[in-house]
């Protein structure tokens, strides 16, 4: 009988427990699919106390000794940088394939620890570090390993999600909402990582690098978060037929001398009610890919929980494992393109901008030689009038990002400018 493919788990918590129980509940349809047993031969945790549901038997304090047993694979779901990042070079120097789901770590480490797969014949598998239970990862990397990815957009965290669809849905403010995604179980006691677009970052980093064939890290993603977003921005993409959402945006941009380069980042933006991510509600995640030859293609599903989160993991467990069993490997990092990160300054994109102002003459007139003199064209402009103060919208025509944030900060100096209401990036077509 062929020997068995022992498997260490790293971490147990509620990705990590579903993981233990799909192993565990149908041994033999696993084997089936692999091509040999698979045994979970060891779990890693820091308190063995406050797990009384798991086999006793497996259950170990002690990671590094578990990494250093007669395992083939690790599977690490404990997530952060340290001591992770040591336990996991370890394991691939010494031959043993990776599965892993922690996107913090590759999102800053991806290349160390593709090197060290390299150079011991050891697979790294993270399909679930990006988009829960949506194959992502893997038609980028292989299916579309053929074509060339020209862009890559998508909404890749629930919370933030979660929170701008109830917004868009009840009108409520920023604030209530995410009291009840808390209450709700969307939002973590701190949700900074979250609302900050810390973690849709490090996913954004992820994605760029397979998808242009670059190494991209988190700290090259332009990052906002959602936390200034107010219901009076939520109503006025209503007005113009449009919804908000944080979106992970990035894509191979050509520059005016044919040399190319990467743009990632991530930032709530204004989209049209028309365009296939803005019906994604709910915690639900969403990526639109396109590329030259495929075309548009969209991925949807679940971006989080135990269950769908496990369904990567197990996917990406099977095809270390079959490796193991017949000998093979999987795909390696393909950073051949090595594409600079253009700086978010130089990145086209277009604005909305809100202001409240004077109600007198010559006010568009001012405001608009103000965008002209930074070279900016204006899309559309409403306004609309109250006692002595006016409301002013401009949506613009693209231009560097640069230079729309010091249009933007000129204005503000304007004496018949009262307040910049509000300031948001817009994709789609023109209005």
């Amino acid at each position: 009988m062929t020997e068995p493919v022992k498997v260490a788990l790293l971490g147990c918590g509620t990705v990590g427990s579903e993981v233990t129980r799909m192993l565990l509940d149908d041994p033999g349809e696993l084997a089936a699919r692999v091509g040999a047993p698979v045994e979970l031969a060891g779990i890693a945790v820091r308190r063995p106390d406050k797990h009384p549901e798991l086999p006793q038997h497996l259950v170990t304090s002690d990671a590094t000794a578990l990494i250093d047993s007669d395992v083939d694979i690790v599977v690490e779901l404990i997530g952060g940088i340290d001591p992770v990042r040591g336990w996991l070079l370890s394991a691939l120097r010494k031959g043993k394939s990776v599965v892993t789901g922690n996107k913090a770590l590759l999102s800053e480490h991806a290349s160390e620890l593709a090197e060290a797969a390299d150079e011991s014949g050891a697979d790294l598998y993270y399909e679930a570090a990006v988009a829960g239970a949506i194959p992502l990862l893997r038609p980028v990397r292989e299916s579309l390993a053929g074509d060339r990815i020209t862009r890559v957009m998508g909404i890749v965290n629930g919370t933030t999600n979660f929170i701008l669809s109830a917004m868009d849905s009840t009108g409520a403010g920023y604030a209530e909402t995410l009291d009840e995604a808390t209450r709700l179980g969307y939002a973590e006691a701190d949700p900074t990582a979250d609302v900050d677009g810390y973690d849709a970052a490090s996913k954004a980093a992820i994605i760029a690098s397979l998808a242009f064939h670059s190494r991209v890290t988190a700290a090259d993603v332009h990052r906002e978060g959602i936390a200034g977003i107010s219901s009076s921005d939520i109503t006025a993409a209503k007005s113009l037929g449009r919804t908000v959402k944080l979106l992970s945006i990035c894509e191979r941009v050509t520059e005016e001398d044919g040399s190319e380069s990467v743009s990632a980042r991530v930032h709530p933006v204004m989209i049209p009610k028309s365009h296939q991510l803005a019906g994604v509600g709910g915690a639900f995640n969403a990526v639109y890919v396109e590329a030259e030859a495929a075309g548009q293609l969209m991925f949807y599903g679940q971006g989080a929980g135990g269950a769908p989160t496990a369904s990567a993991v197990l996917g990406d467990l099977v095809s270390a494992a079959r490796n193991k069993v017949a000998g093979g490997r999987g795909p390696r990092e393909s950073a051949h393109a090595a594409l600079p990160v253009r700086p978010m300054g130089q990145t086209p994109t277009r604005y909305h901008v809100s202001l409240d102002v004077a109600d007198r003459p010559g006010v568009l007139a001012q405001v608009a030689q103000v965008f002209a003199a930074h070279g900016v064209s204006i899309s559309t402009v409403r306004q609309r009038d109250r006692r002595s103060t006016a409301s002013l919208v401009v949506v613009t025509h693209q231009a560097p990002d640069a230079a729309l944030r010091s249009t933007v900060d000129e204005i503000d100096k304007l004496d018949v400018v009262r307040e910049v209401i509000s300031v948001m990036r817009v994709e789609g077509e023109a209005e």
